[in-house]
């Protein structure tokens, strides 16, 4: 995990200006790279090869600079026999030979979750982001080049663009907590795609695509967990075989899903620094911690929040039971009123493209505890929308008459909602349970749990891995006929049938309270002293004139987006620093 920024084409390169400003992405060190035509830099967070595994990286006449983990490296290099041209461990350097020998094809053997930039010995200049978007990059093309960075604030930094609110980007934000597609908050600054591969020449894009997250890649399967063939005919997602989906299918397909989990587990596990987990009291990151658990010979550290405050849901319970049972190395953090005040506007400064999901706050407090203990977290992300988790597939799989409904976002413009529909637009040929985890996968996934993950705990120089969100377990996952997800009032079926063989403590059937920030509770006792104020924030003021009122009305959903908003407008428009921003709106010192 790492900063990359960069210029391609001109000679006005202000990189390291660009770099300057993503140092807490890549705390161990930065190395910057001028040539003519381009200028690279690189903010380097070490986890595997941490002696030779710095970047710009060099072979066969091609340069890399990356961030994040090609998790399949070794099987690259056995695979395609780079031993003997391997010169260090780094996981990109297999992508370069690879390059020299098969072009922009061999971005598809990648497995793992990266953004790069790749400059060719054949003269041919790439930029690319993984296929979920896991990792952040963002483009912008000016007088002398195209300009990229991990992160926004890098192209203000050096003064390669004004701070102008996109609008209707704003308005998204207040609607969905998210903003869609390539927008961001920022006029003129876009965010390449998830999967986005873009051809560069003389700093302009040439030429664009999208590599799909279905699919998987590549063409020899012999090191991969052997699942059953759940590859649907072009038709149709939905058709499968009857045979393997029978009475005795169900014991087949649990087989193979365990297969499948305990190998991208293993190898979202390799680094080179200490790794361990984010343990709530949910069915995904129980998974994830079953997996570890048997993967590890030492107990595997695991961090777990919960909130103090009155009726707040609380996790941690459960959590410990998980952890008790599979001998982690638990650890708890709380998370009350205090806490709120104090890691709003750190949030908000981290979140330079904003998300306005509360359950950044949590997760930030959990970064900020495991600093120093772990440098690698996995997380469970991924698992819902793979496996069908959430109430609103269940609701959308219902008559109308049963109180059944589109899976979509609720309340926000029809405009935005519009937007959305347009972001959101499966393809052909899914059953309607698919159509709504297509649509998440989408939107929801990379635009806020994604972006949430990548800024908190880069924030403190952690790296986030996601092992649901992986080509292998993709491809079985999202194929299987909808009993295997929805069965009744549970979602993610198969995997609570797994759980109930691999982790009884889990209490996957339970019902389960929900995940919620009572961000209310703490911010009711201060509402009308920031209704006062809310509308002085101009970004507030134009993307809803009515703010003031609405923020003293309150009710679910209105004011902490709102709060959000002002405090991050104050910081990445206004300039003012975290503290101050949060004191002019709410008046808490």
């Amino acid at each position: 995990m790492c900063g990359i920024a960069g210029q391609l084409g001109g000679r006005d390169a202000r990189v390291p200006e660009m770099i300057a400003a993503l140092t807490h992405r890549g705390p161990d060190g930065v190395r910057i790279e001028e040539t003519a035509g381009a200028a690279l830099a690189h903010a380097r967070l070490s986890i595997i090869d941490l002696e030779g595994g710095w970047q710009p990286l060099h072979a066969a006449g091609s340069t890399v600079i990356g961030n994040g983990e090609i998790y399949n490296y070794l099987e690259l290099a056995r695979d395609h026999q780079l031993g003997n041209l391997l010169a260090t461990g780094s996981d990109f350097e297999p992508l370069l030979h690879l390059y020299a020998r098969q072009g922009e094809t061999a971005f598809e053997r990648l497995r793992g979750m990266y953004a790069f930039c790749l400059i060719g010995a054949d003269g041919r200049a790439w930029l690319a982001r993984d296929p979920f978007g896991i990792k952040p990059l963002y483009v912008m093309e000016h007088a002398e080049g195209l300009a990229f960075a991990s992160e926004p604030r890098a192209f203000f930094k050096a003064g390669l663009m004004q701070k102008a609110l996109d609008e209707e980007a704003a308005q998204e934000l207040l609607s969905f907590n998210y903003t869609l597609g390539a927008r961001t908050p920022f006029r003129g600054l876009r965010r390449l795609a998830p999967g986005e591969v873009c051809e560069i020449r003389d700093g302009r894009i040439i030429s664009g695509r999208r590599q799909p997250w279905l699919e998987p890649h590549g063409e020899d399967r012999s090191a991969r967990p052997q699942a059953p063939s759940l590859r649907p005919p072009a038709a149709s997602f939905a058709a499968a075989s009857p045979g393997l989906f029978g009475s005795e299918g169900d014991q087949a397909v649990l087989g193979h899903l365990d297969a499948v989990l305990e190998d991208s587990v293993r190898v979202h596990q390799r680094s080179d620094v200490p790794y361990g987990l984010f343990l709530s009291g949910g069915i995904d990151s129980a998974a994830i911690a079953t997996l570890m658990a048997r993967l590890n010979e030492r107990p595997v550290t695991a961090f777990t929040c919960g909130f103090d405050a009155p009726g707040a849901k609380d996790e941690r319970a459960q959590a410990e039971r998980v952890a008790r049972a599979l001998g982690l190395d638990w650890r708890e953090t709380s998370f009350g009123e205090a806490d709120f005040w104090r890691i709003v506007p750190e949030v908000a400064w981290a979140m330079d493209d904003p998300t306005a999901d509360y359950a950044t706050l949590p997760t930030y407090k959990l970064a900020e505890a495991a600093k120093g203990t772990l440098t690698v977290v996995l997380t469970g992300e991924g698992g819902d929308e793979l496996f069908g988790g959430y109430g609103r597939y269940r609701r959308a799989l219902r008559p109308s008459w049963m109180g059944g409904r589109a899976a979509e976002p609720r309340g926000g413009d029809a405009a935005a909602l519009a937007r959305w529909r347009t972001e959101a637009e499966p393809p052909k040929g899914l059953t309607p349970l698919q159509r709504a985890q297509w649509a998440d996968i989408a939107t929801w996934l990379p635009n806020d749990l994604l972006l949430k993950l990548d800024r908190c705990l880069m924030a403190h120089g952690l790296e986030g891995r996601t092992p649901f969100l992986d080509r292998e377990v993709a491809a079985f996952a999202f194929p299987l006929p909808d009993r295997f997800k929805v069965r009744g009032r549970y979602g993610k079926w198969l995997l609570r049938k797994w759980l109930e063989r691999t982790c009884p403590a889990a209490e996957p059937w339970a019902r389960k309270q929900g995940f919620t920030v009572p961000v209310d509770a703490w911010i009711a006792p201060r509402a009308s002293d920031i209704a006062a104020r809310i509308g002085d924030v101009e970004a507030v003021r134009r993307t809803r004139p009515d703010a003031a009122a609405a923020f003293a009305a309150g009710g679910e959903g209105v004011r902490w987006p709102l709060l959000f908003l002002a405090v991050w407008a104050r910081i990445h428009l206004e300039g003012a620093a975290p503290v101050e921003a949060l004191e002019s709106v709410a008046g808490v010192a």
